[in-house]
């Protein structure tokens, strides 16, 4: 069934009775909207065309039996926020990207995506009776207007496992399925980031080559140098700023080359954060796209040509001055005014396009990655608050879920540990996945934060600390040290695996290496059900 959604409420729905086809492709039409279905050499690729009217979403089904005994997991339509997990039957849950079905009747695992980079924001909907793709194809708040042109939106594809094949396994071969092409980092990506001691304030250059000399330290001569990353804070405009990026604080980081000469100096990669779809200095309100804009910093339009030149340029600034790693940070907030949990089957507020109406948000977001890509060669390129299905191939590296915290251990356990568990399988097939840092700060208790350390450096994804030197100890050093050392090495052999994850939202029991492993992450009083 096919349903187009214009302006406003009205709403054109098409029985797939009436579609046409030949050669094993299909083609379901109305009076303005033709949705093409055709097998291709990686799944069935999905077209729309509809030249003479705007078009917000296409809904395709798939009419089977999905039993009622079923666990229904869903992904994220960019970090996860330590809402993934495994639930019964729930029609009208919105799942993004991707489903997996696993029925312990049956002790079988079925599912369904749609290949990275489509065109389209792609989510589905699972049922008893069956599933829905949900093609949202707009552009800002409103249709897209395709014209003449034939969109490629989606290519589905589908896998089923073995009897007794674990769910994991299974979603490794979906998450397999949707992407041929990551770009994987050519070595471990494990450094030092300062954010969560500093959180923007407060520091220069002393405290971040402090930093390099004491993840040094921790590597202790291990072949792969391991990064020292600047996070917010080095640049005009407060905690979390917008551009330009053109300079760093005037009185702290006059000299952006050197500096990070000095950082490699101490045997260090140098890295560095950046926000660049906005602008804390807006000479030329023509700049910036319209629809909602709830912080401080202001959004560029992403469709206008010299907004994205600007953004390549400020991307290969920095590292021509010799920064190693871009970390690129708010972008999908910056684009839609909404962070993930907000976006839901509304990724924006309604009522406003981007200066061209012509390209699809998943389009526009897939410009800025290439462009970021383009600008930063062959520098490793971290995406952070971006879209990882669309990500995936033209970024090294992925933050998959929220922040954790220097502050509060129940945020590092909500977001961090739901993080490496649901989305582990996307590590190596996507990207080098990365479930945040690991904090060692004094109010935070390091019995819990070491063993989220343990895991994180056995499972071969991106591991960084956040070490405040008021909270090292020589125990607490060689804690670091260990782990720092294993996942240079690129963690354990074989990785991790989550085994009670079908039953909580935070596996408490892994299997590595041959062995499985149980890690306590709740304080004294258990969890904490307070705000983090």
């Amino acid at each position: 069934m096919l349903h187009e959604r214009m302006d406003g409420p009205r709403q054109a729905r098409l029985d797939a009775g009436r579609a046409t086809g030949a050669t094993g492709a299909t083609r379901f039409t109305t009076a303005e909207v033709e949705v093409g279905l055709a097998p291709g050499p990686y799944g069935l690729d999905v077209t729309v065309a509809c030249p003479g009217a705007g078009l917000s979403w296409v809904v395709l089904r798939w009419r089977r039996r999905v039993p009622t005994s079923a666990l229904i997991l869903g992904d994220a339509w960019e970090r996860s926020y330590g809402d993934l997990s495994w639930r019964h039957h729930q029609p009208e849950r919105l799942l993004p990207w991707s489903w997996l079905a696993h029925d312990p009747v049956s002790a079988t695992t079925t599912g369904m995506g749609v290949r990275v980079r489509p065109n389209a924001f792609c989510a589905w909907t699972v049922d008893e009776d069956g599933c829905s793709l949900w093609l949202d194809v707009r552009n800002g708040g409103g249709p897209v207007s395709l014209g003449e042109r034939v969109l490629s939106a989606a290519t589905v594809v589908e896998v089923a496992g073995d009897a007794n094949a674990s769910p994991y396994a299974v979603q490794r071969g979906l998450t397999a399925a949707m992407c041929t092409d990551p770009l994987p980092p050519v070595k471990p990506v494990v450094g030092a980031n300062n954010w969560y001691y500093a959180y923007g304030r407060d520091f220069g250059p002393a405290q971040i080559l402090r930093d390099a000399e004491t993840i040094v330290s921790y590597a202790d001569g291990h072949p792969v140098r391991p990064f020292c990353v600047v996070d917010a804070g080095w640049s005009p405009g407060g905690v979390c700023p917008g551009g330009p990026w053109t300079a760093g604080v005037a009185g702290l980081f006059d000299d952006m080359p050197g500096f990070a000469m000095d950082i490699a100096a101490r045997g260090a990669r140098p890295g560095i954060w950046m926000r660049p779809a906005a602008l804390s200095t807006v000479t030329d309100p023509a700049r910036l796209r319209p629809g909602p804009r709830p912080a401080r910093e202001q959004p560029l339009d992403l469709t206008l040509p010299d907004n994205l030149q600007t953004i390549r340029d400020d991307v290969a600034r920095l590292v021509g001055w010799g920064f190693e790693l871009v970390k690129h940070d708010f972008s999908t907030f910056d684009a839609f005014g909404r962070f993930g949990p907000a976006m839901g089957s509304e990724l924006t507020d309604s009522g406003w396009h981007f200066a061209d109406r012509g390209r699809t948000n998943a389009e526009i977001l897939l410009r800025l990655y290439e462009t970021i890509r383009e600008g930063a060669g062959d520098a490793v390129v971290i995406g952070c608050n971006t879209v990882g299905h669309l990500a995936a191939g033209l970024v090294e590296v992925q933050r998959i879920g929220d922040d954790t915290s220097g502050r509060d251990w129940e945020r590092t356990r909500r977001m961090g540990v739901n993080a490496l568990a649901y989305r582990l399988a996307q590590h190596g097939s996507f990207f080098a996945a990365d479930a945040d840092c690991v904090p060692c700060t004094p109010v935070t208790p390091w019995e819990r934060n070491r063993q989220f350390l343990d895991l994180v450096a056995r499972s071969g994804t991106a591991l960084f600390v956040s070490v405040d030197p008021a909270a090292r100890t020589p125990k607490v050093d060689a804690d670091l040290r260990a782990a720092v050392r294993l996942a240079l090495d690129g963690g354990e052999p074989g990785g991790v695996e989550p085994l009670d994850w079908l039953w909580t939202t935070a596996p408490r029991r892994w299997r590595s290496g041959g062995e499985e492993l149980g890690y306590a992450w709740g304080e004294s009083f258990g969890a904490s059900p307070l705000a983090s």
